[in-house]
């Protein structure tokens, strides 16, 4: 059965990334991961709940395959992706790309996948898959969940055509050369892709979003203990997922962080002051994530309400960082 021969499974820290990273790099394209969540313009937030909810979601990057899509314009590459309500169909354009030597995308639900370890529905996960057989299939998943795994064809499946929040239709994707110009070198691509994730921040359609939604989300953060019907569950479980899945928390920060010190060893004069100070204010930012994550954590293990207005405090002080550091970026030059 067929498994590819040359894949490079390295993992990294978030799924899209990750499996982005395997699909170029079989391109014979290698970027740090911070470079490919940088110019795929990956950065955002949105607070976001309502009555169907069970609790609060927070949201540290942009939706779901907006990243992918970003990355491939950027580059000058072609992404091809299919989607259909088929499983037969799906599976047949799977088979497809193997077929013709290239490694497939796949965004799917975390929750049915045997080898992860956060049981918690989740439909924008993404994986690249290399290979299978008549049990199993081969993917590449995140350094948390293993890196090189697989799970059998039949929960491949599941994960599929589940309809978990953020799920799509069975959703493939491969990307191989655009015809015309040919490929884009990433520094050209690096301020634009710098102002205009600045720009998406600084001015949100909704106050869910951007620094607004970061905003909204300290003031709402204090009655979480009253939102939750069990808060000793689900309070820690938002401060794993912000910290570990980087849904809202310090994961996404430091990726930006570590984009933006790359990026100057490519623009002209370094970036100057726009650059330095955006590095400056996330590494600020992400080092107040990690500390709101724990006191959330806390707050849902102890009860204690003093430790949410503490988390609300640091989230609107994230905010007011976030808020400098892009209007620093948004006035980067070429």
């Amino acid at each position: 059965m067929p498994t590819l021969p040359g894949i490079d499974p390295r993992p990294m820290q978030h799924c899209e990334t990750t499996a982005l990273g395997v699909l170029l790099r079989h391109q014979g394209i290698d970027l740090s991961e911070p470079m490919l969540f940088g110019l795929g313009r990956g950065l955002s937030f949105v607070y976001w709940d309502s009555r169907s909810m069970g609790f609060p979601f927070l949201g540290g990057r942009v939706k779901p395959f907006e990243l992918s899509r970003n990355l491939a314009d950027a580059l000058g590459l072609e992404l091809s992706v299919r989607e259909t309500s088929s499983a037969r169909r799906a599976w047949a354009h799977v088979v497809e790309a193997i077929g013709s030597g290239r490694p497939v995308g796949l965004q799917l639900d975390s929750f049915h996948l045997e080898y992860f370890t956060a049981k918690v529905h989740f439909g924008g996960h993404v994986v690249a898959l290399y290979g299978y057989d008549e049990r199993i299939a081969h993917l590449v998943d995140t350094e948390q969940q293993g890196g090189a795994v697989t799970t059998s064809l039949g929960s491949l499946a599941e994960a599929r055509a589940s309809r978990a929040p953020m799920a799509a239709r069975h959703r493939s994707f491969t990307l191989a050369p655009a015809p015309g110009p040919g490929l884009r070198a990433p520094e050209k691509s690096i301020v634009p892709a710098i102002t205009a994730c600045a720009h998406a921040f600084l001015n949100p359609p909704i106050a869910n979003l951007g620094h607004r939604g970061i905003d909204k989300a300290g003031k709402a953060v204090r009655t979480w203990l009253r939102r939750s019907d069990d808060p000793v569950r689900d309070l820690p479980q938002a401060a794993l997922l912000m910290e570990r899945g980087g849904t809202g928390g310090a994961l996404f920060r430091n990726l930006y962080r570590d984009f933006l010190a790359e990026a100057g060893e490519f623009v002209g004069g370094g970036g100057g002051g726009p650059l330095r100070i955006g590095h400056r204010l996330y590494a600020e930012a992400a080092a107040l994530w990690t500390e709101v994550a724990w006191l959330i954590a806390r707050a849902g293990e102890s009860g204690e309400e003093e430790l949410l207005v503490r988390a609300g405090d640091g989230l609107q002080e994230v905010a007011r960082l976030e808020r400098q550091a892009m209007e620093a970026l948004s006035r980067l030059e070429s």
